[in-house]
């Protein structure tokens, strides 16, 4: 059974997986003041996505195994 998605974690989630993203750039692009979007921590929360270091290149964020599995039940990959 598929699960009905937040459509904006399910973007973000998305958009992460492309390649893997700066922390800095994940913050300063889905940055939010509102407590009622909390695209980024619900992601997050969810085990969907994580902060990885990577030396020489810091702090990235990258889509997790559960993140890609989720993307599939939503028909975003394949």
């Amino acid at each position: 059974m598929i699960v009905a998605a937040d459509p904006l974690v399910l973007d973000f989630v998305e958009w992460v997986a492309r390649e893997p993203r700066a922390y800095a750039e994940v913050i300063a692009t889905w940055k939010t003041s509102c407590p009622r979007l909390t695209i980024w921590e619900d992601a997050a929360d969810q085990g969907l996505v994580a902060r990885e270091s990577i030396a020489g290149f810091g702090v990235v964020v990258a889509v997790t195994e559960a993140g890609e599995q989720f993307l599939r039940a939503h028909g975003r990959i394949a």
